[in-house]
């Protein structure tokens, strides 16, 4: 080996060495040691049947049940970097909608694989799927669960989609009022079913509403999603009354629903039904 090319594979060696993992993409070999960084991802896994692989999770994963049993490593927005090391994983996998960018460059330069989910509307959930599980390995896996989405949600449309363009409104939390708005799963749903989301216009995700500005839209029919551990309807029962005269409330359109559609993940065509069973 003459002395340029003894160079050059130094360098090439030292450059494996420094970065041997910068990017998930395609391991050499399926990622046995997985972190799950968000709720809708570890969803996704587990349904990819990899929740044997998974060794932490956020204190947010709670779903399926088997997820609250992993190891807690902190929140989406402010994991613990010291507790991800120290659970030598081989893939984490992160979402552009709740993980900060500067948790992914940090782990990428401690070395660790990282992979991002980016999937943020309804008809990025299959493709998203199907990549995740080409990564972890799971084609045959991801190509049944996107199908079956894919297959589910056409499903609900065709048994489900208004006659009319009705307005309607999914209220998150009662007091303070918080409703779900553009760039949201729900909003997506809503849209994909034929009605017009009275939050569609708001400039977040997850918009406060005022009781004013609620009864001035005027819903026809008002959505309550399911709150973590509360009797929604209980919690319900004051604002419900602030707004007696709003059309939804006045003809009894109020619709107590699952929380299948807070996560962009498995069980979306649940969510998707369950409004479309409101409005028939």
């Amino acid at each position: 080996m003459n002395g340029e090319m003894q160079k050059l594979f130094i360098t090439l060696v030292f450059l494996l060495h420094a970065y041997p993992t910068s990017y998930a993409g395609e391991p050499a070999v399926p990622p046995t040691r997985i972190i799950s960084l968000s709720p809708a991802t570890t969803e996704i896994l587990f349904a990819l049947g990899a929740g044997d692989r998974i060794i932490g999770v956020t204190s947010f994963c709670d779903h399926p049940e088997e997820a609250g049993k992993k190891q807690k490593i902190g929140g989406m927005s402010n994991p613990s970097l010291e507790a991800i090391v120290a659970l030598k994983p081989d893939l984490v996998v992160m979402t552009t909608d709740g993980n900060p960018q500067e948790v992914n460059e940090r782990l990428r330069t401690m070395g660790l694989r990282t992979y991002v989910w980016t999937a943020r509307k309804l008809s990025e959930l299959p493709g998203g799927i199907r990549a995740l599980a080409s990564v972890i390995r799971v084609q045959a896996r991801g190509e049944n669960l996107a199908g079956e989405i894919e297959t589910g949600i056409q499903r609900s449309l065709v048994r489900g989609r208004s006659s009319r363009r009705l307005k309607v409104l999914y209220i998150v939390w009662p007091e303070p009022l918080m409703v779900a708005g553009p760039g949201t799963a729900i909003d997506d749903a809503i849209a994909l079913l034929g009605m017009d989301n009275a939050a569609a216009g708001s400039r977040t995700a997850y918009p406060r509403f005022s009781i004013e500005e609620l009864i001035r839209q005027a819903p026809e029919v008002v959505f309550i999603g399911k709150g973590s551990g509360m009797d929604m309807q209980a919690v319900s029962r004051g604002i419900l009354k602030k707004l007696a005269t709003v059309p939804a409330v006045r003809n009894n359109k109020v619709c107590y629903v699952s929380d299948s559609l807070y996560r962009l993940g498995p069980r979306v065509v649940q969510g998707i039904e369950e409004l479309a069973a409101c409005i028939k």
